[in-house]
């Protein structure tokens, strides 16, 4: 490619996509962890254009919203009542500077396969050839729908027809316009000027900014790509599954080359911004989102989701779910816990089965292993938390926040009330219910006096299969047989 940076990137994201059946703007519907607009961002950013504008219309507050969230630079441009892609664009131009000069590069907001490179490429043609006009063209063997490429007798671009207005003889054609282009800044501003809406929908069509070019005698010439998805949109949610899909396809294949163990590809889904060390196995059913970030020789599944999680080096999740948390070098997860927003896992330290955490920073070595709750508490390393225990962190008004002690041991069905302390190297009794705090060394125990009533079954439980098992006992116990 060549040095020259793009002058601009316009995006045209206004359109209102009645097909999707949604109150959700099309170009906010996501796939890999990104919304449609945010796939055609990504793209144009990393090209590197001296402007990056977003042109919207339809939900136009939501989508401007998301667009700001996502890139602040961004420049959005309203669309006013002038319909048609050309319109849009002439709609961006007035909102960049006068002078423009250079490559002015145009993509969609609903094709989100797109790569930087691809757009690299295009920009590289035109600018190699000094084109007035680069298109982005592919060949498909049903073109129904897409816009035609005209090519003359020296195999240039003549112009491109409309499937609407297009010949019989034109429909034939199997190349097919993308809809993604490289303009001269001058060239594409003075076109658009001389355009009108005189076509079968009424419309300022973009693409009869190549007729404009070809009148004055410019270069055109068209990039085939051979990876079609790339120029799909989305349109529909069938669409939206379909390249949810291939996305995700790539997605893996990509993270296999890098160096990922994925045991079964089609039942794993891994979101674009995710990273994953090498030699970490990936079992099926997994799911992983977000930001995640994935340590060297990790077993992440069967049967996980992750979301905007990171797994240090040698970690193991089974089973469960997590959610904005952190899990360290060589700790252990599951089977079927969940680790809420906040939860902080330690080197080696263990959450077992059937436990749920949220905003609890568990120590190096610290293991809360069986069927609990612990929220919004702080252990310390090496404690042990027994099965069954339950931070009582929430009195109806407030939350309160549990110490755990370095060492420290609490036994199997405790209760802790917080807001509580329990001191480095302190225990507590199997079931308790801790309402004080404990000092170092010491064991909490609250236990009501166990009493044995004799002769109780039989009095009130006379007849039963019990009483009958207790008879039998007893006189077995007494030597009766």
């Amino acid at each position: 490619m060549s040095d020259r940076r793009p002058t601009a990137v316009i995006v045209l994201a206004a359109g209102e996509g009645t097909r999707m059946k949604s109150t959700t703007p099309k170009v906010l519907h996501a796939i890999g962890g990104r919304s449609l607009v945010g796939h055609a961002m990504r793209a144009a950013r990393g090209i590197d254009p001296i402007h990056l504008a977003v042109v919207v219309r339809h939900e136009r507050d939501r989508v401007a919203a998301h667009i700001a969230e996502h890139d602040e630079d961004a420049i959005i441009v309203d669309q006013d009542e002038v319909k048609g892609t050309g319109r849009a664009v002439e709609c961006a131009l007035e909102a960049l500077p006068a002078d423009l000069t250079g490559t002015v590069v145009v993509t969609y907001g609903d094709v989100p396969l797109l790569t930087s490179d691809t757009l690299e490429q295009l920009c590289a043609v035109h600018d190699a050839a000094s084109d007035a006009v680069t298109v982005l063209t592919a060949l498909l063997d049903d073109p129904t729908g897409y816009g035609r490429v005209v090519r003359d007798a020296d195999g240039a671009v003549e112009s491109i027809v409309e499937q609407k207005d297009a010949t019989d003889e034109q429909r034939e054609i199997r190349e097919i316009n993308s809809g993604l282009y490289a303009f001269d800044a001058a060239l594409l501003r003075e076109a658009l000027g001389e355009i009108g809406t005189d076509n079968a929908q009424g419309e300022k069509y973009l693409t009869d900014v190549v007729a404009v070019a070809r009148r004055r005698g410019l270069t055109v010439h068209a990039h085939v790509i051979e990876d079609i998805w790339q120029t799909e949109g989305v349109n529909d949610k069938v669409q939206l599954a379909r390249l949810g899909a291939e996305l995700n396809r790539r997605t893996v294949e990509q993270a296999m080359r890098d160096g990922a163990i994925v045991i079964d590809p089609a039942t794993t889904w891994i979101d674009a911004d995710v990273t994953i060390g090498p030699d970490s196995v990936i079992h099926p059913g997994t799911q992983i989102h977000g930001a995640t970030t994935i340590g060297t020789e990790c077993v992440i599944g069967p049967d996980t989701t992750l979301k905007d999680v990171e797994v240090g080096d040698r970690a193991s999740v089974v089973r469960s779910q997590a959610e904005l948390a952190v899990i360290g070098p060589d700790a252990t997860v599951g089977p079927f816990s969940f680790l809420r927003p906040g939860t902080n896992l330690g080197a080696r330290g263990k959450i077992g089965g059937f436990v749920e955490t949220k905003n609890a920073t568990i120590g190096a070595g610290a293991k809360v292993p069986h069927l609990t709750y612990c929220g919004d508490a702080t252990i310390g390393e090496g404690a042990n938390i027994g099965a069954g225990t339950i931070f009582a962190n929430y009195d109806g008004v407030t939350k309160g926040h549990t110490n755990v002690g370095a060492w420290s041991f609490v036994g199997s069905n405790s209760v802790i009330v917080a807001p509580r302390t329990i001191a480095d190297g302190a225990y507590v009794a199997a079931g308790s219910a801790v309402v004080s705090d404990v000092e170092p060394g010491q064991l909490a125990v609250t236990r009501a006096q166990q009493r044995n009533i004799d002769g109780w079954v039989a009095r009130r439980r006379a007849g039963t299969k019990t009483d009958e098992a207790a008879r039998a006992a007893t006189e077995t116990k007494g030597g009766t047989r």
